[in-house]
């Protein structure tokens, strides 16, 4: 049996339970893992509230580290006692244990603490991602990232430093923007004392960035694509303020010939390979020293409803985990 976090129902936090489930034998390739440490990401709570719809009742998470116990038939990439880390599917990483595909599950350098493991993969491999495997970057194109002071955010500051991208980000707070120039971006404007659009035109001398980064969703939609120079890339991949509105295309036409794409991470890592290769990138990046993941926050698995209303109201920065 393991303690786990299901819904029955969508809602708020309120609707989180723990409970005890059995946790069985791993099948053909699939794995059991005891989990030391779980991460709490925005995914969770679109998955909570309905936003994305999921068959009900159903586990939450979508990224923890641990020990693997036992691996099923075809498994070679992991052997039980192997330290692992996973963002991964189907949902179900609020758990002390869980049996999973093992596609999705790295191996985890001993290099790396399980609670670094836990809070690093989905963020990390959603900046590579973004970085490595959506549009071409350079050292010398700008990049406007909004939440710069966020999970995603902190690692993507980190990221475009060490690439010589110039990175633009924005935060709630002048706190928020200290600690996102701290963590290697260019600038940092906070949104609620300055008209953001016009100091990113300011700083790019009217030109605008090359890519727009935007988690924020519906509140940061329009005024990013006013950020884009000609023919640039406005890359939409969360909504953190709600799903974007429905728009007209030819919009894209009269603000410059702007390019757009909604990417998830899942569609990235669906394929073994291919994920196993972005989180041996992640990994490099943290072992090096380029990308530091700081966890500021840490809530027992029971008290999971407050990680998610701190998360929901912006009162989070870095990595959250939940401890197990």
């Amino acid at each position: 049996m393991a303690k786990t976090v299901i819904i029955e129902e969508t809602g708020g936090p309120e609707v989180l339970k723990v409970v005890e489930r059995p946790v069985g034998a791993p099948g053909p390739g699939e794995i059991r893992i005891r989990h030391k440490a779980c991460g709490l990401n925005f995914i969770d709570t679109y998955q909570r509230s309905g936003l994305y719809p999921m068959e009900l009742p159903h586990a939450l998470g979508r990224e923890a580290s641990g020990i693997v116990e036992a691996v099923g038939e075809g498994v070679t990439h992991l052997k039980p006692g192997d330290r692992a880390a996973y963002a991964g599917s189907p949902a179900g990483a609020y758990a002390e244990a869980r049996v999973m595909p093992a596609s999705e599950v790295c191996p985890l350098p001993e290099a790396i603490s399980f609670e670094e493991g836990a809070a690093m993969m989905l963020k990390g491999m959603t900046v590579q991602y973004l970085f490595h495997r959506t549009t071409p970057l350079k050292a010398g194109d700008t990049v406007l990232f909004h939440a710069a002071a966020g999970g995603v955010g902190l690692i993507a500051c980190q990221w475009a430093k060490s690439e010589g991208i110039t990175l633009i980000g924005t935060a709630g707070t002048d706190e928020k923007c200290a600690l996102a120039l701290e963590h290697g971006a260019a600038h940092c404007i906070n949104y609620k004392t300055e008209d953001w659009v016009a100091k990113v035109r300011e700083l790019t001398g009217g030109v605008g960035v090359d890519v727009v980064m935007d988690a924020v969703g519906k509140d940061t939609f329009e005024g990013s694509l006013d950020c884009l120079r000609p023919l640039g890339m406005m890359i939409s991949f969360g909504n953190a303020s709600g799903a974007v509105e429905p728009f007209s295309v030819n919009l894209l036409a009269a603000k410059g010939s702007l390019k757009i794409t909604r990417p998830t991470l899942f569609t990235h890592t669906s394929d073994h390979e291919t994920c196993q290769a972005m989180a041996r990138m992640l990994f490099d990046k943290v072992e090096s020293g380029a990308v530091k993941i700081r966890i500021d926050q840490r809530f027992p698995l029971d008290q999971v409803a407050d990680a998610h209303r701190a998360l929901e109201a912006r009162q989070t920065t870095g990595q959250t985990i939940l401890t197990v």
